[in-house]
């Protein structure tokens, strides 16, 4: 401002320069306006030069002064242009970001839903049995040949998507009755809409069917479509079906896949299918199915147990419901000791040691880990009792594998 003003009195009052030469001389400092309207007059008689001196110093200050602010605003003006770009590209990037993370966090929870849906102990279970029942053909390590396992593959996939299609039209047709006994199931939960879960049941039955027409085994065929007609019947809300309200109707479907289909159709897919061998019934083949029906008659009636509020709200009749949750417990816990019982007799009565060693122990041991684990049991929680149920089915996998 001082130095604004020195440069209007000059211009206002241009005699004032002869007067005080070398010096600027102390003037009255009005503002803009004031000064455009009137002239500065010098003041003679003053001290010029200390005036000047200290005037001076004071426009060297100002100017200082004024640099520094110039500079500092326009250091601050690029910082927040600097931080203005900055904050535009992170900008910009964010919605990039956000939109994959929430994508990938999208499709995990999808999949883990989808994991849910397809009970995956059921198909361990499946994948299990045919597993143990293929083997049963092969009488010499060359029998284990590419054929046998492209044969084997061919059984496992349309068989698992057949799986996914039982246990998931259950979860269809139970939805408010899993909503008590099992929410955390998809479409319980709400994870899975009821359009979604129709989308993947009608998939995985038509790849099933598909396959097992593309393959051209009339035992794999026979399988999956008596896999198809009775988890229909068990599930389906119409006359004459619903097969799961009733505890008899409901533990032969069961049976009668697990314990007769699985064993007998798969046997002879890899015999005549796969091996091109002529039908024969093996002792160990008869063994197998004895041994799964007692281990499908188990789940039939286990399965039951920890989902007794549920049922007996929504007129579900089953054993559990009737006899009482403790019955049926120790029922199902003497069944699968009856069945290791029998696994130890057959494999006692093996003429070949090693045979004879492994299987005799094994299923000693796995009889003991029954019992140990069934004492520990409380079934007044639900988690406790499906926990067990867990442990049934991994050491009934066990045992078919052996």
């Amino acid at each position: 401002m001082v130095f604004m003003v020195s440069s209007t009195l000059y211009a206002n009052n241009p005699s004032c320069l002869p007067t005080c030469l070398g010096c600027v001389v102390p003037c009255q400092v009005l503002s803009v306006k004031q000064l455009r309207r009137r002239s500065i007059e010098c003041r003679p008689n003053y001290k010029c030069f200390r005036s000047s001196s200290r005037i001076s110093a004071s426009l060297a200050d100002d100017i200082r002064s004024h640099e520094s602010i110039s500079i500092r605003k326009d250091g601050g003006m690029a910082n927040k242009c600097r931080h203005a770009v900055a904050s535009k590209h992170e900008y910009a990037s964010k919605p990039e970001d956000d939109n994959s993370s929430s994508f990938l966090n999208l499709l995990s929870k999808q999949l883990e839903a989808f994991y849910l849906f397809s009970r995956p102990h059921t198909v361990i279970g499946t994948i299990a049995g045919i597993l143990s029942v293929s083997l049963l053909p092969v009488e010499t390590i060359a029998d284990l040949s590419p054929t046998f396992f492209m044969g084997l593959l061919k059984a496992l996939v349309p068989s698992i998507f057949m799986n996914i299609y039982v246990v998931g039209l259950n979860q269809l047709f139970d939805v408010d009755i899993d909503k008590v006994n099992k929410p955390n199931l998809p479409v319980a939960s709400g994870d899975f809409s009821m359009g979604t879960g129709i989308t993947i049941v009608m998939t995985c039955l038509v790849m099933s069917f598909a396959m097992g027409i593309i393959f051209k085994s009339p035992p794999l065929f026979a399988a999956l479509l008596v896999s198809f007609l009775l988890g229909s019947a068990y599930s389906i809300e119409l006359p004459l079906l619903r097969w799961k309200r009733h505890a008899f109707l409901a533990a032969t479907c069961i049976l009668i896949v697990r314990a007769v289909v699985v064993q007998l159709a798969f046997f002879l897919h890899i015999q005549t299918y796969v091996l091109g061998r002529p039908v024969m019934i093996t002792k160990s083949l008869v063994f197998a199915a004895t041994f799964m029906c007692f281990f499908s008659a188990v789940i039939a009636l286990f399965k039951d147990i920890p989902d007794v509020d549920g049922d007996r709200d929504f007129g579900i009749q089953s054993f559990s419901v009737k006899l009482g949750q403790e019955k049926v417990f120790w029922l199902c816990v003497n069944m699968l000791s009856m069945a290791y019982g029998a696994a130890v007799v057959t494999g006692a009565s093996s003429s070949f040691l090693p045979s004879k060693l492994v299987t005799t122990l094994g299923h000693l041991a796995l009889a003991s880990f029954l019992w140990v684990r069934a004492q520990t049991v409380d079934l007044a929680s639900k988690e406790s009792v499906t926990s067990f149920y867990m442990f049934i089915w991994k050491v009934s996998d066990s045992m078919q594998q052996r």
